[in-house]
């Protein structure tokens, strides 16, 4: 098993006196740290407790930035125009920053949450207005963006800005034959099996074939593999999946 492929999670995602996510577990297991910036949720105090928890365990720290949209999570599309969603990808990075800074590390990658993530996947607009937000904060931070069977399309406007690209894939989520996630909405999107969920993430690291949604067997190439830790499975399986590549 290669041991290249790192391991990313959606974290500081808690709001005020409600709590999301157990990011005191599962911030030792991973190597990146995807951080809420409050616009789909969290709060200055959440940002700050949770950018000192991943510094105090060594994960790199990645702003996750999303549409402005506290009550859906992020996950309800928004019309914002490119100049809008530039505009709010720069605020929420200097956000994070800010409390980055301060703990004496910096935002070491930037990674769109829910359907802003997946808008940049079909709209070329947009995705361009996020890579310049990328650029423009600091000249070298990449965009994480999803691995799908062919990445050409991100690669090329990447390179065309001059943005470094991370791919990342999914260990709890099916996939469609093009490698885009299968809709939520659809039973099966969502594995829930720890064995599953196991079976898929080390099948990516390693390069090997997966079934996708249809059932079909599908490859993904990927930098970083995102495995939630949001319950007590998926923690179970961040555990055995860190410690398989660990041992590899």
């Amino acid at each position: 098993m290669s041991t290249r492929i790192l391991l990313n999670c959606d974290m500081g995602e808690s709001f005020g006196v409600w709590t999301m996510g157990d990011d005191a577990h599962a911030m030792p297991l991973v190597d990146q740290a995807n951080l809420a910036c409050g616009f789909h949720a969290s709060d200055p105090l959440t940002m700050q407790k949770t950018v000192a928890l991943a510094v105090r365990h060594g994960a790199r720290i990645g702003a996750h930035p999303a549409y402005p949209d506290l009550v859906g999570f992020g996950r309800r599309h928004m019309v914002c125009s490119p100049e809008e969603v530039k505009a709010l990808v720069l605020y929420q990075i200097g956000a994070l920053d800010a409390f980055c800074r301060a703990a004496g590390t910096t935002v070491q990658y930037v990674k769109p949450h829910g359907a802003l993530y997946n808008d940049l996947v079909r709209n070329d607009t947009l995705l361009n207005a996020v890579l310049e937000a990328c650029l423009q904060f600091r000249e070298g931070l990449p965009l994480m963006v999803l691995a799908k069977t062919d990445n050409t399309r991100e690669q090329q406007l990447a390179e065309k800005v001059g943005v470094p690209l991370l791919r990342e894939a999914f260990a709890d989520r099916a996939y469609m034959p093009d490698g885009q996630l299968a809709p939520r909405r659809e039973t099966g999107s969502v594995h829930h099996d720890p064995e599953r969920i196991l079976s898929q993430a080390i099948a990516i690291s390693r390069g090997d074939a997966f079934p996708g949604f249809d059932g079909q067997p599908m490859c993904l190439t990927a930098d970083s593999l995102c495995v939630h830790g949001d319950n007590a499975e998926s923690l179970a399986v961040l555990r055995r999946l860190r410690a398989a590549l660990d041992a590899a």
